[in-house]
């Protein structure tokens, strides 16, 4: 990775956030640009981040509930940009 794709240490910073999905409190624990991310997709979608991690972990099977929103936010910014997840170049 050269040193203009790196995220600044910032962004990189990982947060808790508390939230109440389907009556529950919970806490995720997100890096810094995934959380900003994952409220820009809410927003664009018109809906809060609690209904929008609802969705996520309603949908993500055995995969832990942080790792699953990273995937989402991913195939979200891979989706507006015309790709798929599965279009990840081979090594």
């Amino acid at each position: 990775m050269n040193r203009e794709a790196r995220p600044a240490p910032r962004a990189a910073a990982i947060d808790k956030h508390s939230l109440t999905i389907a009556g529950h409190r919970t806490s995720i624990s997100l890096e810094r640009v995934f959380w900003e991310d994952l409220c820009a997709i809410a927003a664009r979608g018109g809906r809060s981040v609690a209904a929008l991690v609802a969705e996520i972990d309603a949908s993500r099977g055995p995969a832990n509930l942080c790792s699953a929103i990273r995937v989402y936010v991913l195939a979200a910014h891979r989706a507006r940009a015309g790709a798929t997840l599965n279009s990840v170049p081979p090594r």
